[in-house]
């Protein structure tokens, strides 16, 4: 039984734009925050980047400073002595 073209949109019709509608807005959102949280992994990436390169500066500062023979010492290992009777 086919239905009749009266110009008005069936019910069927109406929930499918609704439910349309409401996924592209919520795939708009979608897209904005995975965009906010690609700025913010970069600007970490950023802050830790320079973090990074200013602690390799003052490591390579101040090896220079050092003597090469004035390395620190390291605790010697300590070895797990097994006694036989």
């Amino acid at each position: 039984m086919a239905q009749k073209k009266t110009g008005e949109p069936s019910p069927e019709s109406i929930a499918r734009a609704d439910r349309q509608r409401l996924a592209m807005e919520e795939g708009a959102r979608a897209m904005v925050d995975v965009a906010q949280q690609a700025i913010a992994v970069r600007k970490n990436m950023e802050r830790l980047r320079a973090l990074r390169q200013a602690r390799e500066a003052e490591e390579a500062r101040t090896s220079a400073l050092v003597p090469p023979n004035a390395k620190k010492l390291t605790a010697k290992k300590k070895r797990k002595r097994i006694f036989s009777n």
